[in-house]
């Protein structure tokens, strides 16, 4: 992988840059759709590659390795074969699963053993089968396998995770090195920043993943319910620490203005269930601000969904035809609603580059984090 920053924002640190993979070219900053389970729920490939048009898409290596399975990816020559994907994917390591899997797991420094919440069956998962896992996938960015801590979390618990953590991250290098590539293609593995809320764990952990010198790094344990500030508190702080020219990832993050404040901040990656869970049920992000398409004012307004035209779906159907949709419970409606907010989500990544390339970022962000957060 190849990283090339190409500007920075004289007025914040926000970024615009360009990552190359055996997969292709991404432009940064980036939203990556969530695709947990081969598949970015209610979305054809042919629509998420001509309509929405991301550089790359996230998977799920939790959810991957328990249904269809290592063993029938690997036979398919891959997730890339096997959903019909020939851009990039991104797969986590399933660290946070596991951690939001809390009454049904048990971690110890060999590693976690958890139950599944497909069939009860019980599983382990260490910092090396991580890696062959990750492998077996084949996904052009992996991650290392970490422990998501909860929020509020104790001051001892999370410097104990975050060490435990870093001593996973040597696990996840010394196997990966003896690991070989399965499919043809370079795979580039990314080490997680962690450290709860707390200034002094973030800032130690930004140095142990910044000295293990690779070619991109991610921040994990933030969106987990502490508020927006201390999120863009950490953040600051570990963009302080972390390489320049090194892309970096800011796992799990979220609402639109989320995304942009953490442009600001330095941050290159983001994904989120958020655009696909919150639009299934009716909700709408817009450049004018946030629509629940349920409610009842809509029933008789027939304008575009948005006059900006993010999707060809924006400008096809009206509020009013959206909003029968889901009162019928027709599931065209979750589609339709699917697709506008990522085409939303990723108009928003791209406006923002273009921004930070004309060096109007910082009045451009401050106008729009008004707008966004308006309820219509």
């Amino acid at each position: 992988m190849k990283f090339d920053l190409l500007h920075t924002d004289p007025q914040s640190r926000a970024r615009a840059g360009k990552l190359t993979t055996d997969h292709g070219v991404i432009e940064t900053p980036i939203f990556m759709p969530v695709g947990t389970v081969a598949t970015v729920k209610g979305v054809h490939q042919r629509e998420l590659k001509n309509d929405i048009n991301p550089d790359i898409i996230l998977g799920n290596t939790y959810h991957l390795y328990l249904r269809p399975q290592t063993a029938i990816l690997e036979k398919a020559g891959g997730l890339h074969k096997f959903m019909n994907w020939d851009r990039n994917i991104l797969t986590d390591s399933g660290g946070f699963q596991v951690y939001s899997l809390s009454d049904n797991r048990k971690i110890k420094e060999e590693g976690v053993k958890f139950k599944s919440h497909i069939d009860g069956s019980y599983h382990f998962f260490s910092p090396e089968n991580v890696m062959e896992i990750q492998r077996t996938i084949g996904a052009d960015i992996i991650m290392a396998f970490d422990e998501c801590t909860p929020y509020p979390c104790d001051y001892r618990y999370a410097k104990r995770s975050m060490h435990m953590t870093h001593r996973w991250l040597d696990r996840c290098i010394s196997h990966l090195e003896k690991v070989p590539v399965k499919y043809g293609y370079d795979q580039t593995f990314f080490p997680i920043v962690q450290g709860s809320t707390y200034k002094d764990l973030r800032a130690q952990s930004a140095e142990y993943i910044a000295n293990a010198g690779a070619a991109g790094n991610a921040i994990g344990g933030l969106s987990v319910g502490e508020p927006a500030e201390e999120m863009y508190e950490m953040t600051e702080i570990v963009t302080n620490i972390l390489p320049k020219d090194k892309p970096r990832y800011l796992m799990g993050v979220g609402t639109p203005i989320n995304i942009l404040e953490n442009i600001a901040l330095g941050i290159d990656m983001f994904d989120c269930v958020m655009p696909t869970r919150n639009a299934r049920n009716g909700m709408l992000f817009t450049s004018k601000g946030i629509i629940n398409i349920k409610n009842k004012k809509w029933a008789d307004d027939f304008s575009v969904i948005d006059e900006m035209g993010h999707t060809y779906v924006d400008l096809e159907y009206s509020k009013a035809y959206l909003r029968h949709l889901f009162a019928a419970n027709e599931y065209l409606g979750k589609q339709i609603a699917t697709i506008h907010n990522l085409g939303f989500y990723m108009w928003l990544v791209r406006e923002a580059r273009r921004q930070i390339l004309a060096g109007t970022f910082t009045a451009w962000k401050d106008k729009m984090v008004k707008q966004l957060g308006e309820r219509l």
